[in-house]
């Protein structure tokens, strides 16, 4: 896009954005001059270790990709495994971060491969989890339906005066219908039988918790805890974690604000546009801050579902004629071309 604008004689203004999910590491390193990146190896999603980065904006302020330790992109294909996926690897993420003297921690919660509510993560802060017979439960969501007991005595302490901040991509509650197990899990390979396990297995984690850690179980039920197989939840509520918006917490963190200040025009872009753009994705959030700042928005997407939110001043639909695969190998000439059209519109008609 940038590419785009240039050719047709602009002055573009890079800024990246995210919304919590994949890439929210690499973006926000990219907007702040001076970060660096520290690899721990850690337990994978299903035990294997991996190599995963821990990011540091500054002295003191960590950046955490979920996706690093527990996503799906570190299973290989056909090696889905909902029931025993853990975000054990997250935890210890997290311990790196505090070890290295981090006073605030941002954890990007998206693309996750787990749907154990965040208990593999207690359990690497210091956490234990036992069955009836007082036994360390095995990793993974599913063996939380045979939990009896949280002890949380031995959980790092150094949890309750750092500051841990969870940005979210969806507004999904921790069970139900609409909860962590029914709406993703079949995406990380649960079955309808798995599901029904893994909500029912969810559900007793709530118990517990609300049991070891004095939180209110109808927290479960608040917008964004069924984050990442429920991670958020475990953050929120035995890590004392605050859940935010991630496309709002991504922008204010790269300073969108302050590069909308004398813009002409906001171009940004999506696979598809269409009405879930505007919950709690980055496209949404940067059309919605450019309206408030009065700069027009143009969104270029690979297919546009009318219609479009009134944030945008329009949206361009560069893949029209072309199948999803040929839209695909041809990405970047189709946005930089749609890019430079706009830039080139914009000028005739003024």
């Amino acid at each position: 896009m940038a590419s785009g604008v240039r050719s047709a004689g602009g002055e573009a203004v890079e800024v990246p954005v995210a919304d919590g999910g994949d890439g929210t590491l690499d973006v926000l390193l990219q907007a702040t001059p001076g970060s660096w990146v520290e690899t721990a190896r850690v337990r994978g999603p299903l035990g294997a270790p991996v190599e995963a980065r821990l990011g540091w904006l500054r002295a003191g302020e960590a950046v955490v990709e979920m996706a690093e330790a527990a996503g799906l992109r570190l299973l290989p294909a056909g090696h889905l495994d909902a029931l025993r996926a853990s975000t054990f690897g997250v935890g210890e993420l997290i311990r790196t971060a505090l070890d290295g003297g981090a006073r605030r921690i941002v954890v990007g919660v998206g693309g996750s491969a787990s749907t154990d509510g965040g208990a593999g993560l207690a359990v690497a802060l210091g956490a234990r989890l036992l069955d009836t017979a007082g036994v360390d439960l095995p990793a993974g969501g599913g063996a939380l339906a045979g939990a009896t007991q949280l002890d949380v005595s031995a959980l790092d302490p150094r949890l309750r005066d750092r500051r841990i901040e969870v940005a979210v991509d969806v507004r999904s509650p921790l069970l139900g219908p609409r909860g962590a197990a029914a709406v993703f899990g079949p995406q990380k390979g649960a079955s309808r039988t798995d599901v029904a396990l893994l909500d029912a297995a969810l559900a007793r984690w709530v118990e517990l918790v609300a049991a070891a850690c004095g939180v209110d179980s109808r927290r479960a039920a608040e917008p964004g805890m069924g984050a990442a197989g429920g991670c958020a939840f475990g953050l929120a509520a035995v890590c004392g974690a605050v859940l935010l918006p991630g496309a709002a917490l991504v922008c204010d963190l790269v300073g969108l604000d302050a590069a909308l200040r004398g813009a002409a025009l906001v171009l940004t872009g999506e696979g598809r546009l269409d009405s879930s753009t505007a919950q709690g994705k980055a496209p949404g959030e940067v059309a919605r801050r450019a309206a408030a700042a009065g700069v027009p928005c143009i969104a270029l997407a690979g297919s546009v579902e009318e219609p479009v939110d009134h944030a945008y001043a329009a949206a361009v639909a560069i893949g029209k004629g072309l199948s999803l695969a040929q839209s695909r190998a041809r990405t970047a000439d189709l946005l930089r071309t749609a890019a430079g059209e706009v830039v080139s519109n914009r000028d005739a008609a003024a």
